[in-house]
Order: structure tokens, then sequence, then C-alpha cells
């Protein structure tokens, strides 16, 4: 609690036996709590005793009465209240005082001093630590609001992924898919350093090729996904592999909607040797949205078992046994 709000019991026996001392009359006194605002209707009875009765009413007394008065009025006195601490802890010359008075009044000064610094501390600490655990508690909401949006975004995007096999025209989906997987990759940790974008004409028909550069966990990825009618040959992801070829450091992923051959995984577990790659298929992404993962985690463990394994075409342990439902709409 702010001192000055209400004098606890310790800053007021101090202050009922410090001002006393302060002043060496009852009129420099009364002048003193006038000087700090408090309005006179407060003490009137007092100032007229010291006038009528001077010798039967003490400095003491006063002090403690107005203090008593100030501090019962709460908050409509705060002002006079600190004002008056605000006074006595800046009170520096006492070579006016009486010279029995100094010492003592010198001593009492430092110890209000001491008593405010401490309390006002304690108030400031304490009111550092609500300002943190409000500041976690702000972030914590905001980091669950963030959570929440992702998560409906996610949902939505599942869905949108889901219609795409209801489109029997090719280039509408690849276009789609497109805008799809630039907000996949984002939402799921992938810097997305150029957009995918569809390859080719039109007229190509069923086949498409959306290429794109992503960024994750401090690696440069060139990502090329396809829907064919079909699994992926050798023939399907050499262009692929001669690109990484052509670029130093640089890694990659393919996304099938059709799977792969035998030969089109063996020809990527060749080129291990030189260059990280890593296979993927749409009904993976579709199975982990399902199930929860995130993409990041997904492709995290098949990079991790293609550089350990030599294993590019990793299948994560929940989808060991993936059902065909997806592979078998026709595409």
């Amino acid at each position: 609690m702010d001192v000055t709000y209400h004098y606890p019991p310790e800053l007021m026996n101090l202050l009922g036996q410090a001002i006393p001392v302060l002043f060496n009359s009852k009129n420099e006194l009364l002048l003193f709590f006038r000087g700090a605002g408090i309005h006179e209707s407060l003490f009137a009875d007092l100032q007229e005793r010291v006038q009528r009765d001077r010798k039967n009413i003490d400095k003491y007394f006063i002090t403690r009465t107005i203090l008593q008065r100030l501090n019962e009025a709460g908050e409509r006195t705060l002002r006079e209240r600190r004002e008056i601490l605000k006074r006595i802890v800046e009170f520096e010359d006492f070579s006016t005082l009486y010279a029995n008075n100094q010492l003592s009044a010198k001593g009492l000064v430092a110890e209000i001093r001491r008593v405010v610094n401490v309390k006002d501390s304690f108030t400031r600490m304490q009111q550092e630590k609500e300002r943190v655990v409000e500041e976690h508690r702000a972030e914590q909401r905001a980091k669950l609001q963030r959570e929440n949006e992702v998560r409906g975004r996610l949902a939505e995007l599942k869905q949108q992924i889901f219609g795409l096999f209801k489109m029997a025209d090719p280039w509408k989906r690849g276009k789609e898919f497109e805008s799809l997987l630039n907000q996949l990759f984002s939402m799921s940790g992938f810097l997305v350093k150029e957009s995918f974008t569809i390859k080719g004409d039109q007229s190509q028909g069923i086949v498409e090729q959306i290429d794109g550069v992503v960024e994750f966990s401090g690696h440069i990825y060139l990502v090329e996904v396809k829907w064919y009618n079909k699994p992926l040959d050798v023939a399907d992801v050499a262009p692929h592999l001669v690109r990484l070829y052509s670029r130093d450091g640089v890694r990659g992923i393919y996304i099938s909607a059709s799977g792969y051959t035998s030969g089109a995984v063996e020809s990527c577990r060749t080129a291990l040797t030189q260059k990280v790659v890593v296979l993927s298929t749409l009904e993976e992404l579709i199975y982990a949205f399902e199930q929860g993962q995130e993409l990041s985690v997904v492709f995290k463990t098949k990079v991790l078992e293609a550089v350990s394994s030599r294993n590019p075409f990793h299948m994560m342990p929940t989808f060991s046994n993936p059902s065909s439902a997806y592979m078998s709409v026709p595409i």
C-alpha cells in the first residue's frame, strides 16, 4: 500500500513524535499544517483552544489529533497526507530548532525517511512483480489466441485441400493448390522465400508442376509438387535432382499426389550421397492434418531419416498403414 494513502501505525507514531519537535511553537506548528494545504475546518477547534487555553494543550496532542483526522478522512485528504510526508522527509535545516531538540529531530526525520524508503521500495517491488505477472498473463492470452487462430485457419485449409479432389479441371485445381501451399508452409514454420507457382501451359491438362523455395531450420529447400494420375517415376524426379545439384547448399522436397515408383525412390536414395532430398505424398499431408500433426514436425522427422538412414521416403510412424481412401479419388 502507498504509505501516503493511509499512514500505517509505525509511520503514524514517528510523525507524531517528529513534527512537534520540528517547530518551536504551537503557532508555527499550526502554520505548518496550514501550509501543507490542510483546510482550517479540520483544526479550527484546536486553534481556538491554543488561543483560549494555550497552557493546557501541547504540540503532541495537536499533531496526533490532526494526523488522525487526516487518516480517517481517507482518499479525500490524500493530497494533504502526501504533502506533510514530503515536507518532513525534505526537512534539512535543524539549526532553528531548540538546541535540546535538534539531535532527536534529526534522528526522527532520518527514521521516517528510512521507513518511507523501505515501504516505497516494497511497494515498487510488489508493483513490478504484479506488472511482470500481468505481462506474462497477457502473453499467454495472446499466445492462446494466436494458437486458436492458427488451428482455425488450418482446419479451413484442410477442408479446402479436401475440396481439391472434387475439382475436374486440373489447371484450376493447381491454381488453388498453389495458394493453399503458400499459406500452409507459412503457417507451419516455413519461411516462404519464393511463392509456389504453376509452370507449364493450361493445354498440358493433368501435367501440373508447382515449384517454390522455402527456408526451414536454417536450410533452403527447393520444393516441387506434382499432381499426376500415376506414381512419379525416375524421369519425373530427375529434373528436380538436376536443379539441386546445380545449387550449392540447397536441399529438396518432393510432394506427390500420386506416390512414387520404387525406381524414383531409389534414384533419390542415390542422390542422398550429395544432396538432402525427402519425398512426401499429398495423402501424408492430409493425414497429418487429421492427426493434428505440425508439418514442421513431419518434415523434421523425414529430413532426419534421410540424413541418418539414407531413406528419402520415410513414412511417419502414425502413417505406417495409410488408407488408400484419398488415392481412390480420380485425379
